[in-house]
């Protein structure tokens, strides 16, 4: 029986088939992240006011910034699986499958980016991002210094908390923007 080769079209369709495997997965997690940062914020809110304690609150800062930063980078990974999809991995393969015309492949990749309304659910998105991830731990430090009994180095460490919101959010901003044309080779 002889051996048959893999063809590099086979190779490019397995390779699809593993980012978009992983892609589907981000886009999961990602998405969970937002209600897993909607639990913690509950929780921390229902024991500062239980406990009458709001030095509690300066919780939500740090892990609204891990949370935050960590939804931040799947978004990040799962556009980037899009772009490699559309610019590289797509032409490649039509490229392979009809040398003499104009074939595209995976067109839903391009085509659910043309929609009218986009740019708009990529606005609302963003200001649910940043109010999840930066304005509920901001409003929790402000709370806190606008308490009583704080010490000095709570006020410091808020200072600093208030710091890493506000570079996420800056953060959140940049990534907003739309996605960078393909990456060239140093």
């Amino acid at each position: 029986m002889p051996e048959q080769g893999v063809t590099v079209g086979q190779l490019l369709l397995a390779e699809y088939q593993t980012i978009k495997d992983e892609q589907k997965a981000r886009i999961g997690f990602r998405d969970n992240l937002l209600y897993v940062t909607l639990g913690v914020v509950a929780a921390v809110i229902a024991a500062a006011a239980q406990a009458k304690q709001a030095s509690m609150l300066l919780a939500l800062p740090p892990v609204c910034v891990v949370l935050g930063w960590t939804y931040l980078v799947n978004d990040e990974k799962i556009s980037a699986i899009g772009l490699y999809v559309r610019d590289e991995l797509g032409p490649r393969l039509a490229q392979l499958a009809a040398a003499d015309s104009d074939f595209s492949t995976f067109g839903w990749e391009a085509y659910h980016r043309s929609d009218v309304r986009r740019r708009t659910r990529k606005m609302i998105q963003a200001v649910i991002d940043l109010t999840a991830f930066c304005a509920v731990p901001l409003a929790a430090l402000v709370v806190f210094w606008a308490g009583g009994d704080r010490g000095g180095l709570l006020v410091g460490l808020s200072v600093l908390e208030a710091l890493a919101v506000v570079g996420l959010g800056a953060q959140v901003l940049l990534y907003m923007r739309p996605a960078r044309p393909a990456r060239t080779p140093a």
